[in-house]
């Protein structure tokens, strides 16, 4: 393959309308999608997602430069809006894999290994987990149009507002006092099995302690609808009572909010055993393969290998495999790590986590600003989130403004430049894995 592919894509992105999207204008979704597609907001509709990359769910489209490049015309970004006859971002790749460099297609071939999206989250997602790549090939075979391919999907959130999740078991300790202080819990899954976990000890071992709390948590998972209906009815008259006595917890608000958004769900209850993430502006949660989440509200950039598999639980109108779910959990208990950014140069962050697929960096120049992207051996995707100014590779500059979306090649050098201020996220591979010596 050639060392260089000169050149910055413009790319046209997919939009996911999901009913726990934000509505209308205040939906970051819908204003990064409005300036990229050039189409109008319907302010009745939810916008969930902003999808770009080639899965096939959501796949971006190549515009050509010759249909983007209009002098004079000042439109969105300085640039013309025509997508007839667009080939998709992944053809585009399937055809030019140069783009992807070496050690890229080496590993890979000619697929891009991660998948970027922003997200606008009005109200809770499924309470969720996300199959490792064995598992993965097995339930695509099974049920395809469930799980609609074969990748695992280990997946990383930015917070780009205030952002809220579930994610993992809460620790041993507090455990033992979510059943000491939430009786329903021991009456949907009966007083023996509570008192394991009760009587469960550090010396016991992380085996013995994780056996049983995956079997508190799937005979909790798989009780029936009547006695979920119920065990949530009592808690919420409970809570109700109890907080004209005196405050509640966060988590007992959240279990509050959760139940006004699904009443009877069996996903109210079981967030008492879920670590309850705020996440600040700027700080970032990752997730590996079989880790339970779900995120509750805020809006963030989400980058995770090319994948769309999702195994729910709870929170959600949409198909349940509860036995699947608690089956490949991790059942891994203790507080998240979270990601808080390196500096790259003055204006930029990178996160990292530890998977091969993905990195994020986040850069915000201030007015008159300027700073550069090294060349690397491996492709990025840009999208600018606010702001206006110009990209430039080599001898070619674009310019750029919020809600454009830019594919670089591998061995590309990119430089942006802002008057006016600009912030940015871009999605590339793992630098971790482009330095290492073997694939």
């Amino acid at each position: 393959m050639g060392a260089e592919f000169p050149g910055i894509v413009r790319l046209r992105c997919s939009v996911k309308r999901y009913e726990w999207g934000k509505v209308g204008e205040e939906s970051g979704v819908a204003r990064l999608y409005a300036s990229n597609s050039g189409e109008e907001i319907d302010g009745d509709e939810p916008f969930a997602e902003f999808w770009m990359g080639t899965h096939d769910s959501g796949p971006s489209t190549v515009v050509p430069n010759r249909q983007i490049r209009t002098a004079g015309v000042e439109m969105e970004g300085g640039f013309k809006r025509d997508h007839s006859n667009l080939v998709t971002l992944k053809d585009w790749i399937q055809q030019n894999p140069v783009v992807l460099g070496d050690k890229v297609f080496q590993k890979w071939g000619p697929n891009l290994p991660f998948l970027f999206k922003v997200l606008s989250v009005s109200k809770a997602l499924s309470i969720q987990a996300h199959p490792d790549k064995s598992l993965a090939a097995i339930l695509h075979k099974q049920q395809p149009q469930v799980y609609k391919d074969d990748n695992h999907k280990p997946e990383m959130a930015l917070a780009l507002t205030e952002f809220e999740a579930l994610c993992g078991f809460v620790g041993l300790e507090e455990i033992k006092s979510v059943l000491q202080n939430v009786p329903e819990i021991t009456e949907v899954v009966g007083t023996a099995s509570a008192n394991q976990v009760l009587r469960i000890s550090k010396e016991d071992g992380e085996k013995k302690r994780k056996d049983v709390l995956r079997s508190l948590f799937t005979k909790l998972m798989s009780a029936s609808k009547a006695v979920i209906s119920d065990a949530v009815f009592k808690l919420i008259n409970r809570l109700n009572i109890k907080r004209k006595v005196r405050g509640l917890t966060e988590k007992e608000e959240l279990v509050l909010r959760l139940e006004k958004q699904y009443p009877g769900d069996v996903g109210v209850i079981a967030s008492f055993l879920f670590n309850y993430v705020k996440l600040k502006i700027g700080e970032a949660l990752y997730l590996g393969a079989n880790e339970p989440h779900a995120y509750l509200y805020g809006e963030c950039v989400e980058c995770m290998a090319t994948s769309d598999n999702v195994v729910r639980a709870g929170l959600t109108p949409k198909k349940l495999d509860v036995q699947t779910l608690c089956s490949i959990l991790t059942y891994k208990q203790g507080f998240p790590e979270i990601l808080r950014g390196v500096p790259s140069n003055p204006y930029t962050l990178k996160y990292l986590p530890p998977f091969d697929e993905f990195e994020v960096d986040q850069c915000i120049l201030p007015q008159g600003a300027s700073t550069v992207f090294p060349a690397i051996p491996g492709p990025s995707v840009f999208v600018v989130v606010k702001g206006k100014g110009t990209m430039r590779q080599a001898f070619l500059e674009e310019l750029v403004g919020e809600g454009d979306v830019l594919f670089t090649p591998a061995n590309a050098q990119i430089s942006v430049r802002t008057t006016s201020g600009l912030s940015l996220c871009r999605a590339g591979i793992s630098s971790r894995f482009l330095s290492s010596k073997c694939v």
